[in-house]
């Protein structure tokens, strides 16, 4: 396979998987806005949008979200090996491999990131709080911080980008 096709297939399911588990980018720009409303007075829901797609255009953000959306899926059907499967499908707090996963993606525009990223997991507003919801019988173990973490780098994105044109 060419390395644009297989750049293609990769970006195409990671856009479907997020879609399939119920994330659309319209959700992970209302993160966008929320982290960032107050400190930008002209703000539009379009230019937290843009930041997103930005975002989720980058290879490695892609790379994260299928790897971790793979493995939340095949905990949800029971195929994994123990103890990784009790783990993740309970979403154990002393794992820490999801934030791992998803400080990869937070790190793409710079340390700021680290800072919405926290203050968003922290908060769990909007499809967070559903991603979250373990009573659903679904498992979110590495998305709800996927979704967290491309929120969060595409705010610094976006602040990257406000402090440049000033």
């Amino acid at each position: 396979m060419s390395e644009n096709k297989k750049e293609n297939l990769t970006e195409t399911t990671a856009r479907r998987w997020l879609k399939e588990r119920g994330v659309e980018v319209q959700d992970i720009a209302d993160l966008v806005y929320f982290l960032q409303q107050k400190y930008h007075d002209d703000l539009k829901i379009e230019d937290c949008i843009h930041n997103v797609e930005r975002v989720l255009s980058k290879r490695e953000v892609q790379n994260a979200i299928i790897t971790g959306i793979q493995l939340d899926m095949l905990a949800e059907k029971g195929l994994l090996e123990e103890p990784l499967q009790s783990i993740i499908k309970t979403d154990e707090s002393l794992y820490g491999v999801d934030e791992i996963l998803a400080f990869s993606i937070v790190n793409v525009y710079g340390s700021i990131g680290f800072t919405n990223y926290g203050y968003i997991d922290k908060q769990k507003p909007g499809i967070l709080r559903r991603l979250n919801d373990k009573s659903t019988g679904e498992v979110h173990t590495f998305l709800d911080d996927i979704v967290g973490a491309v929120a969060a780098a595409a705010s610094s994105r976006l602040a990257h980008r406000a402090e440049n044109a000033e």
